[in-house]
């Protein structure tokens, strides 16, 4: 009661605007923002207008319902004043007569007026809010269905009840946003589920860290070393630095050091004790939330993944039909064939590589730039086709057969360099799996791909989870070809899978090291296998045909990258042609800084360019633009550059909502506003989301403000990404001592010793069988 009245008299000091629905103009049905025309009937607020636009996280609103908004006016820079609701609450019927009413209307199905009546007759004026704080009054109404009874309850709820639980959850410190969301997540058991455990929170709600659990646990009393706050502790550790530094498992008592410096962070006396995280550790091991294995610990769908990748592996690697090769003449005739038509003449190691991957059932090809991957990825298509007698026309197949051949890579832009390389259609391998977001992969080992022969490019990309997935999704008789460079940065999820495959030794590699793809003058390859090495040429500063260097501070770096763009402009270039990579997206030469520069240089305002606000950035059409995460339902995935080509405005549609359409390689896809987190400007990208493309002039500044980013892989990374000009401009001794440094450790992975051991299971008993074999009947005498 207490708390109902300390919500009351909050309320009665916010401003506030009451009335009732002239029309919905938009509603998100997933997120619950809504925009609506209001007709007013009370106000606290000076505005003397009739009517408002109100918006914000609010259920649909029908007809003849009266609703107090609670919240501030607001200036939208394109649709003018609106009236920001913070909380809400809708104003139930006041009378039996208008109770009976209400529950009669269409709202409510299978409620007549006279089943209306009996609920008024058995619970009085306040029977609507007696029903939302205890549904099983219901079961007190002579001959009223059970089932009748729970849809009447949870249609309250939806209407009435979620207004209770926004302003509950505003009083714990949620915003509307967040509110929201908890709300989505837990529909009418929100604050039941809050009051019990506020921790789930942390694995349920995106958003919500264990810092805010905690204040919320500690304000309900859930304090010191009660179970729940040390087991929240424990998996909130162990997913970020699982997520956030990429480790498959934490060695555990490294792990208890963590969670100890979480949980009592804050804590002056009274701090919890490593014994008590261990016994939640040992408790959550028994519960498989956690897998603990030796003195590792892991989440269980990391630990599941590696064992499911060595399964998989073995498989594959141990197909009875490569007991039988081809002959080498038969090899060598092909292959001279190949050169013949092609004009070519391949290298002794890029014989190797492709006949290595034509008479195995899996093979791993890696080298730098320059060494001839994606040469040696035509060969081994055109030779597999030429041995096996398959077309490489995809139209030669039937609808029921599978093309032979499937290409595939992490990214839609390696993927298209793929298509561009060897003539055959590729694809992302979220895509050849059949991801469909939260359902999931339609492709596993019940429902495997087709295909015989199967080349990943990119795999460096791949994280263990992805791995998996894939590995699971292939047939029985396949050959497969994983293509890489393993000194660049490794996936942005847990693993290391391209590493830990070359660390054990069982799967046959290629190492592509010789330089091919080197035009008279050119230097950018050269640099980029000095810095695999640890090593920065003397003249990094000198100028050179396809590559420069300007020195200047980080207060200059905004200046320098505008002269080298206008000047790439100047020279016929476009946006498309030139990436700007950086490795923060903080600070004054940070992405985000960058990107309002260089959209102003490439795209600035034009009367004849329509524009979007969205929080602090501006869309505009012409932007270049870049996806953060996969729409598999689009083919659109994170990592792919796209083109705004068009924007509606909300006023200009059925839907009410402001529209965005991006083009990405002929792919148009609409974004409504709320989709528009999902986008960013992309003139300036992070060197992660740069993995898998090329592009014509890559500018890569590199500042002593980077320090704490600059490592040999990344730098690595970021100038193979140019194709033909490569323009660095900063410090000299902040490169240097960046391309000195490596990763400060491996990631935590067990993937290399579980091949290692699951694959000599075969060596032991072969050699036991051997032994068997070579026994006399003397030897048991």
């Amino acid at each position: 009661m207490e708390k109902q009245q300390s919500i009351d008299i909050f309320q009665e000091q916010q401003r506030f605007i009451k009335g009732k629905l002239i029309v919905m103009i938009f509603h998100n049905e997933e997120t619950v923002y809504s925009v609506a025309r209001i007709r007013i009937i009370e106000t606290n607020e000076q505005y003397e207008d009739k009517e408002v636009i109100v918006a914000g996280y609010f259920p649909y609103i029908h007809e003849d319902e009266v609703y107090t908004f609670f919240g501030q006016f607001h200036h939208h820079p394109r649709h003018g004043l609106q009236y920001q609701v913070h909380h809400f609450k809708k104003e139930l019927p006041q009378s039996e007569d208008g109770i009976i009413q209400y529950l009669s209307s269409d709202l409510f199905v299978g409620i007549g007026k006279k089943t209306a009546q009996k609920i008024v007759k058995a619970l009085g004026e306040r029977a609507i809010t007696k029903i939302i704080e205890n549904p099983s009054v219901l079961m007190t109404i002579p001959k009223f269905p059970e089932e009748k009874a729970k849809h009447l309850y949870q249609t309250l709820m939806l209407h009435e009840g979620l207004e209770q639980i926004m302003i509950a959850l505003s009083n714990y410190g949620f915003g509307p946003q967040l509110s929201m969301k908890i709300y989505q997540t837990y529909k009418e058991d929100t604050l039941e589920i809050i009051q019990d455990n506020p921790y789930k929170l942390i694995e349920d709600v995106e958003g919500i860290g264990f810092t805010r659990a905690d204040e919320l646990g500690q304000s309900m009393g859930i304090k010191g070393n009660h179970p729940d706050r040390i087991r929240a502790g424990c998996l909130y550790t162990l997913n970020q630095q699982s997520i956030q530094d990429g480790h498959v498992y934490l060695n555990i008592e490294p792990f208890i050091i963590e969670v100890y410096k979480l949980i009592n962070e804050k804590a002056k006396e009274n701090k919890v004790s490593e014994v008590d995280i261990s016994r939640e550790i040992i408790s959550l091991g028994e519960e498989e939330k956690i897998i603990v294995e030796e003195d590792r610990v892991y989440l269980p769908s990391l630990f599941f993944a590696e064992k499911g990748l060595v399964t998989s592996l073995k498989r594959i690697a141990e197909q009875e039909k490569f007991n039988e090769q081809f002959p080498e003449s038969e090899f060598l005739m092909a292959l001279g064939s190949l050169e013949e038509r092609l004009q070519v003449q391949y290298a002794p190691s890029q014989k190797d590589a492709i006949q290595t991957a034509i008479t195995s059932p899996i093979m791993i090809m890696t080298g730098g730039p320059g060494t001839g991957k994606t040469t040696v990825i035509k060969g081994i298509v055109e030779i597999y086709s030429q041995l096996h007698g398959y077309s490489l026309n995809p139209k030669d197949y039937k609808k029921d057969e599978s093309f032979p051949f499937i290409l595939a890579a992490p990214t839609g832009r390696a993927a298209k360099r793929m298509t561009e390389s060897t003539g055959l259609p590729a694809v992302t391998i979220h895509r050849l799996l059949g991801w469909n977001g939260s359902e999931g992969f339609s492709h596993d080992e019940e429902n495997p791909i087709g295909g015989k022969l199967v080349i990943i490019d990119e795999f460096s990309m791949v994280d263990i989870w992805l791995a998996n997935q894939l590995f699971k999704a292939l047939p029985d008789e396949v050959q497969v070809i994983l293509v890489g460079d393993e000194d660049q940065l490794p996936s942005v999820g847990p693993g290391q899978v391209l590493k830990d495959l070359l660390m054990t030794e069982k799967i046959k590699t290629v190492r592509l090291t010789d330089i091919y793809r080197q035009s008279e003058g050119s230097s950018i390859i050269d640099l980029a296998h000095s810095i695999k090495v640890g090593k920065l040429p003397t003249d990094i500063t000198s100028p050179k045909v396809d590559r420069a260097f300007f020195k200047c501070k980080q207060g200059q770096i905004l200046d320098v990258v505008s002269q080298v763009c206008q000047n790439a402009l100047k020279k016929g270039y476009t946006a498309r042609d030139v990436q700007v990579l950086a490795p923060m997206y903080r600070g004054s030469a940070g992405i985000d800084t960058l990107n309002k520069m260089l959209q102003l240089l490439f795209n600035p305002k034009s009367d004849q360019k329509r524009e979007l606000s969205f929080g602090e950035i501006i869309y505009r059409v012409g932007d270049k633009v870049l996806q953060l995460i996969n729409q598999p339902d689009d083919n659109v995935f994170n990592g792919d550059i796209g083109e705004i080509v068009s924007i509606i405005y909300a006023k200009e549609n059925t839907e009410g909502t402001d529209q965005i359409i991006i083009s990405f390689e002929g792919i148009e896809v609409l974004y409504t506003r709320q989709d528009l987190s999902k986008i960013t400007h992309a003139y300036c990208c992070s060197i992660h989301k740069s993995q898998g493309s090329e592009f014509p002039i890559v500018i890569f500044p590199v500042v002593k403000g980077y320090y704490r980013m600059l490592r040999r892989n990344l730098i690595y990374t970021a100038i193979t990404r140019s194709k033909d000009y490569l323009i660095l401009c900063g410090d000299e001794e902040a490169l240097r001592q960046g391309v000195l440094r490596q990763d400060e450790g491996l990631r935590k992975t067990t993937l290399a010793v579980k091949i290692t051991e699951r694959f000599n299971e075969n060596n032991v008993e072969k050699q036991e069988e051997t032994n068997m074999e070579s026994l006399s009947p003397y030897d048991f005498m």
